[in-house]
């Protein structure tokens, strides 16, 4: 069956094609990689929302239809010809006669090619004509003009599961827009990769920021239609507003499932590996240590020239996902996690060894480490020597809170 998979979807070929340039036996073996991600999850009979697709596909019937979504938007769909084809949801919808107005992008583009925190500007979606509306940069909400003439809209955005990855950011934005224009919210679900794991210091409200807008842990543990529920729920929209949600459920899919990703998420989340390290090594881009952008181990390895030498180095260059990366053409030394046993929690080992052999201590942590953990506590604890074991233990209040407030809103139990 999967070796029938035509990937039609410009979005997905245009990846492809940008990763095989120069390389086509490496681009073939990608291909061949995502094609065994879609098969181990058709395997394991995982239908994403947008698979879903008879719940929602009557309520878009003869409505003006805004969708939020970029490359992960994809699903599996068998043609007339019984052949197994990989759509974008965009391409779907409009082949199945549904009257797409608009695209909202959020971070990354449409195409999920621009670098993490990159002006992506509005534009035009070249194979359908669809203008297409940057939701990041200086446009985080879509305005009231931007949804004029939308009856309904559509969000379809694959999440890791980290508060401070902004895909949720924008989905709190979307909500509260919906909300203050009277518009439907449907929320395609799709599986969360670190679904079983909570961890973390929660969100202090003080240092609420777009990587961090609501007091939740690091890793939170839910889909992003659960986090649609919680965010309605809790009341945390402007003004307490309610958004009008529809979640649109994933099928035989439960938080402890393996999942594993037919699509990058992100120009700098090549693999599951990068997912599941993701929340533990993002720790580091609020300190002077690189987590890999300009190599071809993002978020698998770190390093900077300041930690001693080690057989393990790195030199960061240009590439797609990193035009400027930190410590451009200089040698790193640190190490590389790309063997690295599969993490079941917030992982703190690695930045507390790297903060202890770092050779200047003083020019370690920046401000945004503050914003990515949420507190200041964290890098008060680090600095202090206080050990791993305790550092937890600061924690665990706050999560069972947190655990219980966070069962009302899940889907599967």
């Amino acid at each position: 069956m999967i070796s029938n998979l035509v990937f039609k979807n410009t979005v997905l070929f245009s990846v492809l094609l940008i990763v095989s340039c120069g390389a086509s036996q490496k681009g073939e073996g990608k291909r061949e990689k995502e094609k065994e991600a879609i098969a181990e999850n058709t395997t394991s009979g995982i239908q994403t929302g947008a698979e879903n697709y008879s719940a929602y596909l009557p309520l878009l019937k003869d409505k003006k239809v805004g969708i939020v979504t970029n490359q992960t938007g994809v699903l599996n769909y068998y043609s007339s010809e019984e052949t197994q084809v990989n759509l974008n949801i965009v391409d779907f919808l409009l082949a199945k006669k549904i009257n797409v107005q608009k695209i909202f992008a959020p971070e990354h583009g449409f195409r999920g090619t621009a670098d993490a925190g990159e002006h992506v500007v509005d534009g035009k979606d070249t194979k359908t004509g669809l203008p297409i509306i940057s939701l990041y940069g200086d446009n985080k909400k879509p305005k009231p003009e931007q949804l004029t003439g939308i009856d309904i809209l559509v969000f379809d955005l694959q999440d890791v599961g980290a508060r401070f990855y902004t895909f949720i950011s924008s989905l709190h934005y979307v909500m509260e827009s919906c909300a203050e224009n009277n518009i439907q919210l449907i929320v395609l679900d799709r599986p969360n990769p670190n679904g079983s794991i909570v961890d973390g210091p929660i969100l202090e409200k003080e240092f609420t920021s777009f990587v961090g807008m609501h007091p939740i842990p690091i890793l939170h543990g839910m889909t992003i239609g659960e986090y649609a529920q919680m965010i309605n729920g809790e009341k945390w929209l402007k003004n307490e507003a309610k958004c009008k949600l529809i979640v649109i459920p994933c099928l035989n899919y439960k938080h402890d499932m393996f999942y594993s990703l037919p699509m990058k998420p992100s120009p700098n989340l090549p693999n599951d590996q990068a997912i599941n390290l993701y929340a533990s090594l993002c720790l580091f881009e609020g300190t002077n240590v690189s987590v890999g952008r300009g190599t071809e181990k993002q978020f698998q390895i770190y390093g900077s020239p300041f930690l001693p030498k080690s057989e393990f180095s790195f030199t960061p260059i240009p590439n797609f996902g990193a035009k400027e990366p930190l410590y451009k053409n200089q040698l790193c030394y640190g190490e590389d996690l790309t063997k690295a046993s599969k993490v079941s929690k917030l992982e703190l080992k690695w930045i507390i060894k790297a903060y202890n052999e770092t050779s200047d201590k003083t020019k370690f942590f920046n401000p945004f480490f503050t914003k990515l953990a949420g507190t200041k506590k964290l890098q008060q604890q680090i600095e202090d020597g206080t050990s791993d074991v305790d550092i937890r233990k600061s924690w665990e209040k706050g999560l069972r809170e947190f655990k219980v407030m966070r069962k009302k809103y899940l889907i599967y139990n």
